[in-house]
């Protein structure tokens, strides 16, 4: 069973611009959440003390620290302004006492240190306690500083700030598994960083033609390999997955493998190659596996088969008859992720309607549940749902001409969160 287990933010409609959500990522450990939001601020969430030693009892998340990451920018050389809104947060993985995550908006993507501070040093020579100097010939003794306790503050302070080498949008950044380097990907390129090297980074795929008018495609999306740090894939809008190995070429243009279904002539339509495009790309904790998501479909591919997925789930097939009116009113163009639980067994995403599901691999279960605003008692157990895609609609069911036009944070993002906190059969 899922149950509900806490709201953060408010439940009402009125909601300003920069409150609303952009991105979400748990740390390795699930202990902390960090939020950003379309004003540029990230916002951590840390699980209560008291319920990490009870496994089958997590506890609430509280907030742990805000800060300002990113503010509006204005490029003047293009007369175009820069959003301060948060498109990726990465954490890296925690090697001492302090935490360390990547935060980006379009353009400029910064290193954070979060650090605890609980104790404060005391008894000093030359200094008086609130800070003023001393006159060094009025110092008669000396004392040894001691380190006094003082109420807990969390810090967070910019290590490094590395820009101006994205002429389009940053939509994905990834930390390699060597856990020194970094990349990030625009909409026609993605670039290699060194984690300490802030002044240049390494431009390891270009695909913007010569001529912008023979532009036919575009990256949507990228991630390095969990194990090989020489690996990554990159995705398109033209539904293909192509795998790099930076060992071959220091320009990876030329890719290693191709991931393509092959496309059936009969169910081609106007919308094909729109509701082909690949939104989000995510590999397996094992490695073994890759898993992409599409307008309608998520497809979990093997790497040693390139031809077609080895499994495939319609998300919201029952759309399918509905694209003209989803082309009109932009929603084909909605973007949607995905993500894999702790054992790679399980795989979810999100949909309209504040409706996420779940496909077990191993039984072909599947389950939509809401994340619903009314149900939001902690423990509520979520009914699942049905959408009725014709004829006679059950009591229980929703039609597909109710369904609301929802963003991505309120859902998929939603069901990150749900994938951490909740008590669950299923994971």
């Amino acid at each position: 069973l899922w149950c509900f287990s806490q709201v953060k933010g408010a439940v009402d409609d009125d909601v300003a611009e920069a409150d609303i959500i952009s991105t979400v990522e748990f740390n390795h450990s699930g202990e902390l959440l960090a939020t950003g939001d379309k004003g540029g601020r990230v916002v951590i969430f840390q699980q209560e003390q008291e319920n990490k030693i009870q496994s089958h009892s997590r506890g609430e998340y509280n907030v742990y620290s805000t800060f300002q990451s990113h503010e509006p920018e204005f490029d003047y050389l293009k007369s175009l302004e820069i959003e301060e809104k948060i498109n990726k947060i990465r954490w890296l993985p925690q090697k001492n006492a302090a935490q360390f995550l990547l935060s980006t908006n379009d353009k400029t993507i910064k290193l954070w240190k979060i650090s605890e501070r609980d104790k404060r040093p005391e008894g000093y020579n030359l200094k008086e306690e609130d800070g003023r100097y001393r006159d060094p010939t009025t110092v008669t003794t000396l004392r040894v500083p001691v380190f006094r306790p003082m109420d807990l503050m969390v810090e967070a302070s910019p290590r490094r700030i590395f820009a101006n080498a994205h002429t389009y949008h940053i939509n994905s950044i990834s930390i390699n598994s060597d856990y020194e380097t970094y990349l990030s990907a625009d909409d026609l390129r993605i670039n290699l960083w060194h984690l300490e090297i802030t002044d240049r980074s390494f431009n390891i795929v270009d695909i913007k033609p010569a001529n912008m008018e023979e532009l036919t495609e575009v990256i949507t999306a990228a991630e390095f390999h969990p194990n090989s740090c020489n690996t990554f894939v990159y995705s398109s809008s033209k539904g293909t997955i192509r795998l790099c190995d930076m060992r071959a070429s220091a320009l990876c243009d030329r890719h290693s493998k191709l991931f393509e279904e092959p496309e059936d002539p009969s169910n081609r339509s106007f919308f094909s190659e729109i509701i082909s495009s690949i939104s989000d790309v995510k590999f397996s904790h094992s490695g073994r596996y890759m898993m992409t998501r599409d307008y309608l479909s998520v497809k979990i591919w093997d790497l040693n088969m390139e031809n077609r997925p080895v499994e495939t789930y319609q998300v919201h097939e029952y759309l399918r008859s509905k694209l003209c009116s989803l082309y009109e009113n932009d929603c084909i163009f909605d973007k949607f992720e995905c993500c894999w639980n702790g054992s790679d067994s399980v795989v979810m995403t999100g949909s309209y309607n504040n409706f996420f599901r779940m496909f077990d691999r191993n039984t072909k279960r599947d389950i939509t549940l809401e994340a619903s605003r009314e149900n939001n008692k902690p423990r509520t157990v979520l009914k699942p749902r049905k959408v009725c895609a014709s004829g006679k609609r059950k009591k229980d069911e929703i039609s597909v001409d109710t369904h609301k036009r929802v963003s991505l944070g309120s859902v998929v993002k939603g069901v990150h969160v749900a994938n951490k906190c909740f008590n669950n059969s299923w994971l």
